[in-house]
C-alpha cells in the first residue's frame, strides 16, 4: 500500500507567548514517528505528511500521546487525509469571501455537530457574519475580519464541539503543500 497524504491542525500551540514549538522541531518530531514527506506552514501548527498506515483517527491517537510525552502538555490534534481538505476547498459556500483571507476562516471541528448544536450556534450569530456547517467543517464568513468578530469568540462555547480555525490563506496554502508532498492520495 502506498502512503497517503494527511495534514495535521495543532491547536493551542504559539498562541500569546505560550506553549512554544518550533516548526523544525515539530517536522523532527513527526519524521522520527516514521512519516516522510513532512512540511509546517507558519507556526500555528500545520503540518502535512505522508503515512504508509493507519487512518485518520489512529494517527490522531499515536501523534497526541507522542506530542504529550515530548513536549508536557496536550495539544488538540486534528489529523484529515488530503481528499477532506479537498473537499473543504471545493464545497466553500462563501466563493466571494474568499479573496480576502483575513474575512474567510474554516473550522476543522472534532465531530459533525448535531442539528440542535448548529441551531444554538445560529442564535447567537446576530452580527455581519454568516457560518455554515458542512459535515465536519464549520465555515465563517466575518466581513469585518476574524479579530474584530464578537462572534468568533462564541463559537467554541456556543458550538461545543472541539475545534480548531485556519484563515482561508492557510487552507489554500495547505491544499498546495499536500499537492506537492504528492498529489491526490
Amino acid at each position: 500500500m502506498s502512503a497517503k497524504v494527511f495534514i495535521a491542525l495543532f491547536s493551542g500551540i504559539n498562541v500569546g507567548g505560550n506553549r512554544i514549538v518550533k516548526m523544525a522541531e515539530l517536522r523532527s518530531f513527526f519524521e522520527d514517528l516514521g512519516f516522510s514527506g513532512v512540511a509546517t506552514y507558519v507556526q500555528s501548527g500545520n503540518v502535512v505528511f505522508r503515512a504508509g498506515k493507519g487512518d485518520a483517527a489512529a494517527l490522531t491517537r499515536q501523534i497526541e500521546a507522542a506530542f504529550e510525552k515530548k513536549w508536557g502538555f496536550h495539544s488538540r490534534i486534528m489529523v484529515r487525509d488530503v481528499s477532506w481538505l479537498e473537499r473543504l476547498v471545493s464545497e466553500n459556500p462563501y466563493p466571494e469571501a474568499a479573496a480576502d483571507h483575513t474575512k474567510l476562516h474554516a473550522y476543522a471541528l472534532e465531530r459533525e455537530p448535531t442539528a440542535e448544536e448548529v441551531a444554538r450556534l445560529a442564535e447567537k450569530c446576530t452580527g455581519p457574519e454568516r457560518f455554515e456547517v458542512k459535515g465536519d467543517v464549520l465555515y465563517l464568513s466575518a466581513p469585518d475580519g476574524l479579530g474584530k468578530s464578537v462572534f468568533a469568540n462564541l463559537i467554541p462555547r456556543a458550538l461545543k464541539v472541539p475545534g480548531t480555525a485556519r484563515n482561508w490563506r492557510s487552507v489554500l496554502a495547505l491544499q498546495e503543500m499536500a499537492g506537492q508532498t504528492g498529489g491526490k492520495a
